[in-house]
């Protein structure tokens, strides 16, 4: 998948078919706004594409970062999109409508197609809507397809409810919204070494950044991708009240991963969490402790066992 981060023509020698969002999260209803995309290229000869946008860093108009830009782009390109433009959000905030269907839609995409939800806004101050966008691209011969809203236990699909899913540790319910497991890939730093230094757990830590949503503190039966395969893990996310019990202790993601030794400091391995397992709380000793962690481990491998013999 082609990555341009400007507003400059994308490749699209026969015409493009565009899918159109934000796509944060890449949810199942941005899955089907992508999905009927490059199936309309394929069966019509044209390049699959998406436009979305990258806002400022800092920005809460979207609320914390689901996944990180790398995840995102990669869950994406899985879909089929060929040409993906991810312009800064200040590059076309101030366009009309009118303006925006020209210099973006037409000057860079040369589209011919546009797949998008119904509730699409476009243009300064979201002037624009679905209808609005239909009326502006007739004239051009541009098709606009609104694609369903996808539906989960009787809900619009939405950023907004997959975040509150990971901030109540309903993790089961993000996923399902997600359309595959919630992950992280932030690289792996230096942790003060209680792991493998007092509890015998050594574990791969992956702290999360400011800008990115924060799921609810607990333990999770996870897995994660190392030395080509992937492996079952537990990780903990939060403050730790047994060996740490300040107030202004800093909230931690670490990972203990039974069957593995190495180093992989500065790497960004994908660790996917499955389960919920149990929240946080202080224990009356380190081995008390590093009872739970070897116990949510070997949980982690008989849930995978039973995954993988599922199949």
């Amino acid at each position: 998948m082609q990555i341009y981060q400007s507003l400059v023509p994308i490749r699209a020698p026969r015409d493009s078919a565009v899918a159109l969002g934000y796509f944060d999260g890449v949810h199942c209803g941005h899955r089907a706004v992508l999905g009927a995309a490059v199936d309309c290229a394929r069966a019509e000869g044209l390049t699959a594409a998406a436009f979305t946008f990258e806002l400022p860093a800092g920005s809460t108009l979207k609320g914390g970062r689901i996944l990180s830009l790398e995840q995102k782009h990669a869950r994406v390109a899985a879909m089929g999109i060929e040409e993906y433009q991810e312009a800064p959000f200040d590059a076309f905030r101030a366009l009309t409508p009118e303006d925006f269907v020209q210099k973006v839609l037409v000057d860079c995409f040369h589209a011919k197609e546009l797949f998008c939800g119904d509730n699409f806004t476009f243009g300064a101050r979201a002037a624009g809507n679905v209808e609005r966008l239909r009326e502006l691209c007739a004239p051009l011969g541009i098709g606009v397809h609104i694609v369903p809203m996808a539906q989960y236990k009787g809900q619009t699909v939405s950023s907004t409810r997959i975040r509150a899913a990971l901030e109540e540790g309903r993790i089961d319910d993000a996923n399902a919204m997600l359309g595959s497991p919630y992950a992280i890939d932030w690289p792996v730093v230096h942790g003060k070494g209680i792991g493998s230094g007092k509890l015998g757990t050594p574990t791969l830590n992956q702290n999360y950044p400011a800008a990115a949503l924060q799921p609810c503190a607990g333990v999770y039966l996870t897995r994660i991708w190392l030395d080509g395969r992937w492996m079952p893990a537990a990780t903990g996310i939060g403050k730790r009240p047994t060996v740490d019990a300040s107030p202004d202790a800093a909230v931690t993601c670490e990972t203990f991963v039974p069957d593995f030794s190495g180093n992989v400091y500065g790497q960004k391995p994908v660790l996917e969490f499955h389960k919920y397992y149990c929240p946080v709380r202080k224990f009356n000793s380190l081995d008390e402790l590093a009872a739970l962690i070897h116990q949510a481990a070997e949980d982690s491998k008989a849930y995978f066992a039973a995954q993988n013999s599922a199949k």
